[in-house]
């Protein structure tokens, strides 16, 4: 499978069809991510079989809230990252230092199944650093996971090659995708990365049929103007659908931004109001406690369906169903 996501050149050289960046490297040079390497004109990860962290969360910490919410998720994370966010929570497994170590131990496959099976856990994530730069490590899990009936789920920003979505799409059942701006020059100064790129694949997967929810870290001022918002909010309901559930959450001080401010509860909300008024039936508000933003109300009768407390999470409609008027909520329930 890696064979078909690099190109050998006759000068030596190897094109990484990864993601979108499409690395070309020199022998012995890294990709952007860092953990990827051209060895004798051959593409090799250092992270094959490394992982930093693993722990069974809540799946609304990914945030998951229309896929078996109140379930727990054994999520799984490796190292490295082909952006170099500003703003990053986890610098330090996302950026490989300048030694070259990749921080981590040796996991294969089969241990992070059987951990995931000791635990019960019903789903699996691929999650805390970018999971598309760990791509073996990731197919193979998640192939041996469906094989056992545990469903495997990306938190991912989204910029990935249509090749690397190809090879994942039939051992993907769901993806939280993060579109950290609607503003290109934002993406190039704070990201490293570009807007576009990360648009074609929330609309292509949707296409594939994944479960699929967004999520939009709002830094004040910086991507919160309400013009930014409002086309954003437009992209999810034209291009997505109105049922595509979206969490505008709260920035806290992190990486090279430490010590810009916090996001108030107040813009939070007003995101919130935005997209509601864009016609997004699931607008969610996270990093934060909002009564505004946590539960999921019937789009039709607007009663509540499913009711949080933080990540406390009580499902009052049997199967995704208004309790009162029968509709059905969209996600995945059981």
């Amino acid at each position: 499978m890696l064979a078909a996501l690099w190109d050998s050149q006759p000068d030596g050289t190897v094109v990484c069809r990864l993601c979108a960046h499409r690395c070309r490297l020199r022998k012995g040079a890294k990709g952007i991510c860092g953990v990827r390497v051209n060895m004798r004109g051959e593409m090799v990860s250092l992270v094959s079989r490394v992982v930093t962290a693993a722990a069974m969360d809540p799946i609304e910490k990914k945030p998951l809230y229309h896929f078996l919410p109140g379930s727990k998720i054994f999520s799984v994370g490796s190292a490295g990252c082909n952006f170099s966010c500003h703003f990053c929570q986890n610098n330090n497994i996302a950026h490989v230092p300048e030694n070259g170590i990749v921080p981590g131990k040796r996991a294969a496959p089969e241990d992070l199944l059987a951990h995931a099976l000791a635990n019960h856990a019903q789903t699996l994530a691929f999650t805390y650093n970018e999971p598309t730069v760990f791509f073996e490590l990731l197919y193979e899990t998640a192939g041996m996971a469906a094989k056992k009936g545990i469903r495997s789920v990306l938190v991912t920003n989204g910029y990935m090659s249509k090749d690397c979505l190809t090879a994942l799409s039939r051992c993907i059942c769901a993806a939280n995708v993060d579109l950290k701006s609607f503003s290109e020059a934002f993406y190039r100064k704070y990201c490293g990365g570009h807007l576009q790129p990360v648009l074609e694949n929330l609309k292509a997967i949707k296409k594939l049929g994944w479960w699929l929810e967004v999520t939009t870290l709002v830094i004040p001022g910086l991507n919160d103007g309400q013009a930014e918002m409002e086309a954003l909010a437009a992209f999810i309901r034209d291009e997505l659908g109105p049922d595509t559930p979206w969490h505008v959450t709260g920035f806290h001080g992190a990486h090279l931004m430490i010590d810009h401010p916090d996001t108030p509860l107040a813009t939070l909300e007003a995101c919130w109001r935005i997209g509601r008024e864009a016609g997004l039936n699931y607008v969610y508000i996270g990093n934060t406690r909002s009564p505004l933003g946590s539960n999921t109300f019937c789009p039709e009768c607007n009663a509540l369906v499913i009711e949080r407390n933080g990540y406390d999470t009580r499902v009052r409609g049997a199967e995704g169903k208004c309790p009162k008027c029968g509709v059905q909520i969209p996600g995945v329930w059981k």
